[in-house]
Order: C-alpha cells, then sequence, then structure tokens
C-alpha cells in the first residue's frame, strides 16, 4: 500500500507523510473500486476535491465523465433544474427542455461540494436518486433513470445540522457510506515545511525567479499558526512572499514586518527563539489573560491573609514585634476582598497592633485562660510559629470539628470552599 499511495500522491502533487494525511488516501483508495457513495469531511481548503478525482481516476467509471458541482454557489430556485433538467415551459425562462447533471453525467462521477448547503426540497430528490437511481424533470411527470456515483463533501458538521432539521437525517445515512476524514492543516504540522517550499518552488519556476528559503525562526512561525484557510493560505503565503521579499532568505523579522497575522496566537505571551516576548496581533485578548490571572492571584491572596487574621482572633493569639518586616493589611471580613489595596491602608486593626519590643521577636503566645483549656500553660518557643502551620492546624481542626464536610469547614475558617479545597491538596489533608 506504500508504493501505491507514494504513486498517488506524485501523480495528483499530494505533499506530505503525516499519518492521518495517509489513512484518508488508504480509504479513498479502498473505496474507489465500488460504487458507494463517499461523504469527505474537512475544513476549507483542505484539498476535498483532490480526494473526489483520486476515488475516480481509481474507479471502474474513470473512462467517463467526472463532474465538480459547488451546491453552495446555485440559486435556491435553479438549483432543482441544474441537476435533474427541466421541460420547456415548466417556469419562467425555460424556453427549451434541458438535461440536469444526473442525466448527461450517466456513467460518470458527480462531486457535490458543500452539501450541506443544499435547499430540503432538493435533498429529498438526491435521496430518491441515490436510493433508486430514478429522477424526474422539474415540470415532467415521466421517470428516468441514471447510473451515476456521488461523493459528497462538506466543512461543516452535518450531524449538527441534522439535529437543526437543516439537512435530512436519511440522506445523511445515505451520503456517509464510507466517511473520509481530510485532517487541517494544523493537524499535519510536520508537512508544513515541505508545503511551502514546493510552493515557492513552482511559482518560481512559472515566473523565472530564484525560489525562497526559510530560516528556522520562519519556519518555527509557520509550524507553530493555526491556518485556518490551511492549505489554500498557505500557498497564497508562499507567493505574496516570493514576490515581496527582495532577500531569498525569509527570517522570523520578514515575516512580523511583512505577515503581521502569522504571530497570532491564543496564549499569554509569544516567545521567538531568543526568548524575547513578540506583540502578536491578538495582544489584547492576551493582555485580558493576564489581568484575570493577576486577579485571581490577589484574590487567593487576600484569602490567605482573612485566615490568617481569624487564625489570630479566634486563637486570641498576640502579635510579635514585626515592624522590621514589610507591613500587610488584613482581611478580616471575605466581603471586603474584592476592594483594591491601597498603600495608606497598609496596617493592623487596633487589637492586633504588635507591642513595641526591642530586641529579639517576641514569639506567638496562646493565653491558656482564653483558649478554652487548649493548653495546661504558656507555651514559650525559641522562634515564632510559621504561618503555614498555624494554617493547617486550623484547617484540620475545622475538618475535624465537621467530619470532613468543606462547605461547613470553609464557612467555619471564612473562606471560599475553592480555596479550601487547593489548601486541603496543599497540606495533603
Amino acid at each position: 500500500m506504500s508504493n501505491q499511495l507514494q504513486s498517488i500522491k506524485a501523480r495528483f502533487g499530494i505533499v506530505g507523510t503525516s499519518h492521518l494525511l495517509d489513512n484518508a488516501l488508504e480509504t479513498a483508495v479502498r473505496v474507489a473500486p465500488t460504487d458507494l457513495t463517499v461523504l469527505i469531511m474537512g475544513e476549507s481548503g483542505v484539498g476535498k476535491e483532490v480526494f473526489s478525482k483520486i476515488i475516480h481516476s481509481l474507479s471502474a467509471r474513470k473512462h467517463n465523465e467526472f463532474i465538480a458541482i459547488n451546491c453552495g454557489a446555485i440559486p435556491e430556485g435553479t438549483i432543482n433544474s441544474e441537476l435533474f433538467g427541466h421541460e420547456k415551459g415548466s417556469f419562467t425562462g425555460a424556453v427549451n427542455d434541458r438535461k440536469g447533471y444526473f442525466e448527461t453525467v450517466n456513467g460518470g462521477t458527480i462531486f457535490l461540494d458543500e452539501i450541506a448547503e443544499m435547499p430540503l426540497d432538493t435533498q429529498s430528490y438526491l435521496l430518491r436518486m441515490l436510493e433508486s437511481g430514478e429522477f424526474m424533470r422539474v415540470g415532467s411527470s415521466k421517470v428516468q433513470r441514471t447510473d451515476v456515483r456521488v461523493i459528497a463533501a462538506t466543512n461543516v458538521d452535518l450531524e449538527e445540522r441534522v439535529r437543526r432539521n437543516k439537512f435530512r437525517e436519511d440522506l445523511y445515512y445515505r451520503l456517509s457510506t464510507v466517511p473520509i476524514k481530510v485532517p487541517a492543516l494544523k493537524d499535519r504540522r510536520e508537512d508544513i515545511p515541505v508545503l511551502f517550499r514546493k510552493f515557492s518552488h513552482d511559482f518560481a519556476e512559472k515566473y523565472r525567479m530564484q525560489p525562497i528559503r526559510l530560516e528556522d525562526s520562519a519556519q518555527l512561525v509557520l509550524e507553530t499558526y493555526r491556518w485556518p484557510g490551511n492549505i489554500r493560505e498557505l500557498k497564497n503565503i508562499a507567493e505574496q512572499l516570493s514576490i515581496l521579499s527582495e532577500d531569498r532568505l525569509i527570517t522570523a523579522d520578514d515575516l512580523q514586518r511583512k505577515m503581521p497575522q502569522l504571530f497570532a496566537r491564543n496564549l499569554p505571551m509569544i516567545p521567538d527563539l531568543n526568548g524575547s516576548q513578540r506583540q502578536g496581533g491578538g495582544d489584547f485578548q492576551e493582555r485580558e489573560l493576564l489581568y484575570k490571572v493577576l486577579f485571581d492571584m490577589k484574590n487567593d491572596l487576600n484569602d490567605l491573609k482573612s485566615l490568617f487574621f481569624e487564625l489570630i482572633n479566634s486563637n486570641n493569639l498576640r502579635m510579635p514585634d514585626i515592624s522590621g518586616l514589610r507591613r500587610i493589611q488584613p482581611s478580616i471580613s471575605l466581603q471586603d476582598r474584592e476592594r483594591p489595596l491601597e498603600e495608606d491602608n497598609y496596617a493592623f486593626p487596633e487589637q492586633m497592633r504588635p507591642p513595641a519590643e526591642s530586641g529579639r521577636v517576641t514569639p506567638i503566645i496562646i493565653e491558656s485562660s482564653k483558649s478554652g483549656g487548649a493548653y495546661d500553660q504558656t507555651d514559650l518557643e525559641d522562634s515564632p510559629l510559621a504561618m503555614d502551620e498555624i494554617e493547617k492546624e486550623a484547617i484540620r481542626r475545622a475538618l475535624k470539628k465537621y467530619n470532613s464536610r468543606r462547605k461547613e469547614a470553609a464557612e467555619e475558617l471564612k473562606i471560599s470552599e475553592r480555596t479550601l479545597y487547593r489548601k486541603i491538596k496543599q497540606y495533603n489533608l
């Protein structure tokens, strides 16, 4: 099969080694000798018509006529006449009898592109033709027969169209006897450099100029672009660069100047090969995403502050002298956590202000008379307890108190369930 695929690729000008592309070609080769209807699916610009020609050329009908019809390009009022023909006088302007495509291509293959755009009434005529080979011209009562193989193609989700009653379900299953999925260019990125080289050489040979080449940095840009126009877009870019670039070696900076749309990404940052950050076409959306991340981090930090000071209040702790450290604004209530922080407000509440002591840092002291008998005497430590340990112990007690019910434990700690869940994972509780 591999030798046959290579021969088919060379014959029809298909370039690529992607396994997705090879799978689609293998399916086309296997179904070609039969008369089964085929539904070719894929994004616009991936080369669905090439697959229809491959199927026709490998079938027993290869010596008969092949015709490609774009269903979206034919007006709704005339598509029945175009496909099935009409009788003289059947409608205004019908001055003569006319054969339709299904009558003139008898014994051959018809490729119906953009089948999803076909009107519902035409779909019913097509369904009958596929099932029995019979059709009637517009304005005629005479049943005629034809022997035509139908290959359909679509760039939309036909199942979704069926659910919205925009496409007949019975016709969908009749067409998709053998479905072929043609991969998009973004799913076969390893083929992008080879395709670009082919298009640039073809263009240079046609206009007798030196072909352009890609530097590694420029090649990386092309490989990471999303390619909404697929192979058709890649070919256009290769031809544009062949004309617009004086230097035959294309760098990433050349692409930045001439094709800035190639740098649009759905990522917060766009690093180049040197590690610097580039601004793409979607820089506004990227800033929005960064702002959202920063605001989420700020809210989490406020939750942590609130938890810390609630622990101090609930356990009647005395703050050590931290005059040498940066002063932090507490958030006693979670309702206040959304308010922006102001430098002038970085102060502890009156009941929590640390005593003005000098010397070594005074440890946090738990007073036994006010702690509900949890401690028999005052414990002095050589160094203050780590905030993480205090937080971890408070969470453990709250979970134990409410039998691991996170919602009630979070209310006790005055933090959100999301924050509590994260802390549980962080402390392995």
